[in-house]
């Protein structure tokens, strides 16, 4: 009975890793802005506090790629302290870019975009798996890591919002909410992993399925990577 429930114990991590890369796959452009939010965003004009903050963190929580990249990032994080410092590094390079990209008008291809951002989940991914530390005698420090990404997270973001004929009215306004939104929903959904993460490891099986966990997560990233690739050169054909 003991050595049955070890081995259910130990499939949790792979299946809960395996059920974000399940919905990712699926999901690829869950996140983007469409329907009754693009229509609002379009039609509407002047600051709008409450709604730009809702769609900011309903586009936080829908977008798998960001909480994919999410998870790889507090995979191997116990404190909550490191959490917070490596959270706020993401949090702040999105910001910049978010707020940057839309406000300065700096357009982008939202196709290569969004393959970096595959790349980043990939990049994780293979640091936990211990890939730079077996292959590089030095690699980028993971704090600046997860900085730099910020960066393209953010601007992934930026990309969805530009392709929308939002008015100037209330513009600044309206992205710092929306920003604000982002945060907010990031927050939930980090708060979630964290709840999921801590009990996966009460496990004793949680370190015996971290390779195939960080595999999972690997194979997700390469998903979106191959998946916008595609889009970009069908564009461009």
């Amino acid at each position: 009975m003991i050595r049955r429930q070890g081995k259910i114990n130990g499939l949790l991590v792979a299946v809960t890793l395996l059920s974000f890369s399940l919905l990712f796959a699926l999901n690829v452009s869950a996140h983007k802005i469409g329907g009754g939010d693009q229509a609002f965003l379009e039609q509407s004009s002047g600051a709008q506090v409450i709604p730009y903050i809702y769609l900011g963190a309903k586009h936080m929580v829908t977008g798998f790629d960001h909480l994919l990249y999410l998870a790889g990032v507090i995979f191997f994080l116990f404190r909550i302290r490191d959490v917070a410092v490596f959270v706020s590094l993401f949090a702040l390079g999105h910001s910049i870019t978010l707020l940057w990209g839309v406000l300065a008008g700096w357009h982008v291809n939202p196709y290569l975009v969004d393959s970096i951002i595959g790349l980043s989940v990939v990049y994780k991914a293979f640091e936990n798996l211990g890939g730079f530390r077996a292959y590089f005698d030095s690699w980028l420090d993971t704090r600046v890591a997860v900085f730099l990404f910020g960066l393209v997270h953010g601007l992934g973001l930026a990309t969805k919002l530009q392709d929308l004929k939002i008015s100037q009215d209330g513009l600044i306004t309206n992205m710092i909410s929306f920003n604000v939104g982002v945060e907010l929903g990031q927050l939930v959904a980090l708060t979630f992993l964290i709840m999921v993460f801590g009990l996966l490891r009460r496990s004793n099986q949680f370190q015996r399925n971290t390779i195939l966990a960080n595999t999972l997560l690997m194979m997700a990233g390469f998903v979106l990577v191959g998946y916008q690739l595609t889009g970009y050169l069908i564009l461009q054909g």
